[in-house]
């Protein structure tokens, strides 16, 4: 097993028990003891912390990874220890309005629902430890581990989470002392990604300017910009939600979105190794293995997605069924328009990681730019008049517009493109099954409704995969395991 699907499959284990301990929290935990108030609050607080921690990183983490295997060996540990602090440019003036304009920008945040206003300070406090974990996880993924700051970044925030609301549900502690708690756990995190990232490669400060420091600022503040749009996209429509609906309905929607996203996994696991190989391919310009990369990526996500959407669509209602709280159940749409948008953008594989490691990473920003543009207007009309599903319909146009918008630019710079006759095979296969399970019911509890029909889902699926030898990696493993399969 190469290194690419040895640490995919370890960071999609993790991925998917962080997620394990996120549906708990989600779905379980926050519902029964927090109520979808707080709930709201907690993921207005954490989302607007997102939106913040791109421009707080200085785009360092995707500097690490594109320049780190251009510059000779001997470089590396210098280029490494000065981009570390660049950061600090902008995180110090922003830590400075924080504190001292901290009464300004809570009334302007708190609106529509004053509780926000009392903890707009969770907001800065997260988004620095989250934006300097980023860096030296990248500081790892350069050396090709990512595994241990995968599970950082996909366990540890919900397993903290799900420890503090078991305080709270217990009365061990109120809702001070969960957001004290909250950003202390934060701020563990990356002193623990610190030692992880000096134990893989510990560094030789010795702060000599980069050569080509002017390439890397000015890669650094396109970054700042694509990313910042870049979580404007994941993360606006459940901050507009508390300026046009009560904060409730944005616990409603985060639960819908955090079901959808499970479509994610498989990209989170896979990318994280990807990117660094991706900027290495196209450092030593060799096409031959960025094609390849690309047209594996795109096969082998879509059929994991469409999995991963198949299971999800074809248990949403039993789902929701379980939910204390039945204004839940009003997210359906929400759930299957969300999670058909991120099917289709991880069928384009790695045509965002291909731009942004590129020469033409200005296209990549651009298209970032617009997309977040457009978001925000679909929101302002959309919201108002369809709540929820409008936030989510927007999201649906845009993120399949945008997808295929990307694989056409990479199509025109380089020559290729992910799609092929598998490609189709994979969709039909996905739509088969989605359309055979809505009419399967086993008139039983939901919660083991649940498990029937995954099973049956699965059996199907994988069955329908294996036979039409939709994945080339997936059929070459099998044929070296299983002499059916020669």
């Amino acid at each position: 097993m190469n290194n690419l699907t040895s640490q995919s499959t370890k960071n999609l284990v993790s991925i998917m028990l962080g997620f394990a301990i996120g549906a708990v929290n989600t779905l379980v935990l926050y519902p029964y003891f927090f109520g979808a108030e707080k709930q709201g609050l907690v993921v207005f607080l954490l989302s607007v912390s997102n939106l913040l921690m791109p421009l707080i990183g200085f785009g360092v983490a995707q500097t690490i990874i594109k320049f780190h295997s251009s510059y000779p060996e001997n470089e590396q540990q210098g280029f490494l220890s000065y981009v570390v602090l660049l950061p600090l440019l902008i995180a110090l003036p922003l830590g400075f309005v924080a504190v001292f304009f901290h009464d300004s920008v809570a009334a302007l945040l708190s609106v529509k629902n004053p509780i926000i206003g009392t903890y707009t300070w969770v907001i800065f406090a997260v988004a620095f430890a989250t934006a300097y974990f980023e860096v030296f996880y990248s500081w790892a993924r350069v050396h090709f581990k990512s595994v241990l700051g995968n599970t950082l970044k996909e366990i540890y925030p919900r397993l903290s989470i799900l420890i503090l609301l078991l305080l709270y549900a217990g009365n061990t502690i109120n809702l001070n002392v969960f957001f004290w708690l909250l950003v202390g756990f934060y701020y563990l995190r990356l002193a623990l990604m610190i030692v992880i990232a000096f134990r893989i490669k510990l560094p030789k400060f010795n702060f000599q300017k980069p050569k080509n420091l002017k390439d890397l600022l000015r890669y650094s503040l396109y970054l700042i910009l694509a990313a910042s749009a870049g979580s404007l996209i994941i993360d606006i429509d459940k901050s507009m939600l508390s300026q046009y609906l009560d904060i409730s309905q944005t616990g409603f929607y985060a639960v819908a979105i955090y079901t959808a996203t499970l479509i994610e996994v498989p990209g989170r696991a896979l990318f994280q190794i990807l990117n660094p190989m991706v900027a290495k391919a196209l450092n030593e310009k060799n096409t031959s293995q960025l094609s390849k990369l690309y047209k594996d990526s795109s096969i082998n996500l879509l059929l994991l997605a469409g999995w991963f959407f198949l299971l999800v669509n074809g248990n949403i209602s039993s789902l929701f069924e379980l939910l204390n709280d039945k204004g839940y159940g009003n997210a359906i749409w929400v759930v299957l328009m969300i999670s058909f948008a991120k099917l289709v953008s991880m069928s384009s594989g790695a045509s965002t990681t291909i731009l942004i490691n590129s020469k033409k990473y200005q296209t990549a920003l651009l298209l970032t730019i617009f997309m977040a543009v457009f978001v925000v207007i679909g929101n302002i009309i959309f919201i108002p008049k369809y709540g929820i599903n409008g936030a989510a319909g927007t999201t649906l146009i845009l993120v399949v517009l945008f997808a295929f918008i990307r694989m056409g630019f990479v199509y025109a710079y380089f020559g290729s493109q992910p799609y092929g006759k598998h490609t189709l095979y994979a969709f039909l296969l996905i739509a088969v099954v989605f359309f055979g399970g809505s009419f399967l019911h086993f008139n039983v509890h939901p919660f083991w409704e649940i498990i029937l029909k995954s099973i049956v889902i699965t059996a199907v699926y994988a069955s329908g995969v294996v036979g039409l030898k939709l994945s080339p990696t997936l059929h070459q493993m099998l044929k070296n395991r299983f002499k059916y399969f020669s």
